[in-house]
C-alpha cells in the first residue's frame, strides 16, 4: 500500500515477528500479558529480531520512515550507536549510524545486486518502523521463509553481541535459510508456562528452546523441579505443535555456576543434567520430532564477555552448533541450508 508521497506500507517486509500491539511488533501476546512475569513483559516491548527483507530494482537508496524512544540523560542506552545495518544475501553490506530522534528517516544506498536485502535496526530504542520508500527504482517484499521460534534468555536475547545480525538466532537463520522469530527474554526464560502456551499458539515450521541458566541464580530451581518444568514446558508447546520439529539447546558454559550450589542445592551441571534427562524421555515416549544438542562444550570461557554472556565469536559457534544439529537431527532439510555464518 502507497499513499501519494510514495511510503509503502512496511508490514510486508518485516519479518521475525510474532505479535504486532497495533503496529508495533511485540515479542509476547498483547493480550495476554497478565499472565507473565513483568521482566518479560518488559523486555517482550523491545522488537528484538525484527528486521526488513527486500529485492531491489534499480533503486539506489531506501529511506525508512520511524519512531523511536528518546533516551534521558541518565539512560543506560544513551550511549548505544543507533546503527541501521544493511545485510545482501548473508554478507555486511554498509552500516548508517544516526543520532537518535522520536521520528526522523534513514536513507540506506542500496548496492546493484539481485537476491535478498536485509536491513537490522538498531533495537535498543524500540523503533516503530513506519514506512518505505526506494530512491529511483522499486522495492518488494522478499520471499517469505520458513518460520524459526527461538525462545530462551538473554543469551538468545543477543546480549553482548554487539550487532543485531550478530546474535545467535539471527545467524543461525541466515545459515538455514529460516526466518528467525526472537524470543528470547532478559532475565527470562525460566520455563514460564505461560509462554509455552503462547508459543504453542504461534504458527511455527521449526522450534527451537534454549533455557536453564537462569534457573542457577535468579529464579532458583533444584534438579527435580527442572526436570518437570521441563516435561510441562515440552507437553504445552505440543498442544499446539505435536509434528513441528524442535530443538531444546541445554545451558551453555556459565563457569561460577558449574559447580556452585544455589540456594536449593543444584549446580548448574545438575540443571543441565536434568533438563537433559527431561527431554531424552520425551523422546523415549516417543516424539521422534525432538531432538537435543547438549550446550556445555558449544563454548569455552574465552567465547565469554563477562563470564556469562557470548561474545560475537561465541554467538558464532553457538549458532555454527544449532545449525549444525537441525540439520543432522533431520529435523531441517538439507535444502535450506544457507551460507552465512
Amino acid at each position: 500500500m502507497t499513499n501519494p508521497s510514495g511510503w509503502l506500507d512496511p508490514a510486508p517486509f518485516l519479518r521475525g515477528v510474532a505479535w504486532r500491539d497495533g503496529g508495533r511488533a511485540v515479542r509476547a501476546d498483547p493480550g495476554d500479558l497478565d499472565r507473565l512475569p513483568w521482566d518479560t513483559a518488559e523486555r517482550a516491548a523491545v522488537p528484538v529480531g525484527v528486521r526488513l527483507e527486500f529485492t531491489a530494482r534499480g533503486a539506489t537508496a531506501l529511506d525508512i520512515r520511524y519512531r523511536a524512544a528518546l533516551p534521558g540523560a541518565a539512560d543506560a542506552l544513551r550511549d548505544l550507536a543507533h546503527t541501521f545495518a544493511l545485510w545482501h544475501e548473508g554478507a555486511l553490506v554498509t552500516e548508517v549510524t544516526e543520532a537518535p530522534e522520536e521520528e526522523t528517516v534513514v536513507r540506506i544506498g542500496l548496492p546493484d545486486r539481485p537476491g535478498r536485502f536485509t536491513v537490522h535496526p538498531p533495537e535498543s530504542l524500540c523503533p516503530e518502523i513506519l514506512g518505505l520508500r526506494p530512491v529511483g527504482g522499486t522495492v518488494a517484499p522478499a520471499p517469505a521463509q520458513p518460520r524459526w521460534l527461538v525462545h530462551g534468555d538473554s543469551i538468545t536475547e543477543g546480549w553482548w553481541s554487539t550487532r543485531p545480525a550478530h546474535a545467535w538466532p539471527a545467524a543461525a537463520g541466515r545459515a538455514l535459510g529460516l526466518d528467525a522469530v526472537n524470543l528470547g527474554h532478559a532475565g527470562a526464560g525460566r520455563g514460564e508456562l505461560a509462554v509455552a502456551q503462547q508459543i504453542a499458539g504461534l504458527p511455527a515450521a521449526v522450534l527451537t528452546l534454549a533455557f536453564g541458566t537462569n534457573c542457577w541464580s535468579r529464579t532458583p530451581f533444584s534438579a527435580p523441579l527442572m526436570r518437570e518444568t521441563v516435561r510441562a514446558f515440552v507437553s504445552l508447546v505440543r498442544q499446539g505443535h505435536p509434528e513441528t520439529p524442535l530443538l531444546v539447546l541445554s545451558p551453555v558454559l556459565r563457569p561460577e555456576a558449574e559447580r556452585t550450589p544455589n540456594a536449593l542445592g543444584a549446580t548448574l551441571a545438575d540443571l543441565r543434567a536434568a533438563l537433559e534427562e527431561a527431554v531424552l524421555a520425551c523422546c523415549d515416549a516417543g516424539d521422534d520430532r525432538l531432538a537435543l544438542l547438549p550446550g556445555r562444550d558449544i563454548l569455552g570461557p574465552a567465547h565469554l564477555a563477562d563470564g556469562l554472556h557470548p561474545n560475537d565469536a561465541g554467538h558464532a559457534s553457538m549458532a555454527e552448533a544449532v545449525a549444525g544439529a537441525l540439520r543432522t537431527s533431520g529435523l531441517v532439510p538439507p535444502r535450506e541450508v544457507r551460507p552465512g555464518i
